[in-house]
């Protein structure tokens, strides 16, 4: 979680969120982490210059078949 009153928008914690991931986004004036997309790895929580990242006490991994690609016939293969 970030608290948006706190955050100077520094961009900190996207450079540091692993780009397998890429949970963290900005979305106009605001900083945003997809909950779905977040691996729970706190690598933005230490360089953050105002500590205004938490983590979510409620935060659950994506079910796996989430990740899973779709299963459709693909008339080009």
């Amino acid at each position: 979680m970030i608290d948006m009153s706190i955050c100077i928008n520094c961009d900190t914690c996207i450079r540091h969120c692993p780009p397998q991931f890429g949970a963290i986004f900005n979305h106009g004036l605001d900083v945003i982490i997809i909950p779905e997309l977040c691996s729970g790895c706190d690598k933005c929580l230490e360089p953050c210059p105002v500590d205004c990242i938490f983590p979510d006490p409620d935060w659950k991994p994506a079910p796996q078949d989430w990740w899973e690609e779709p299963a459709f016939d693909d008339p080009y293969r």
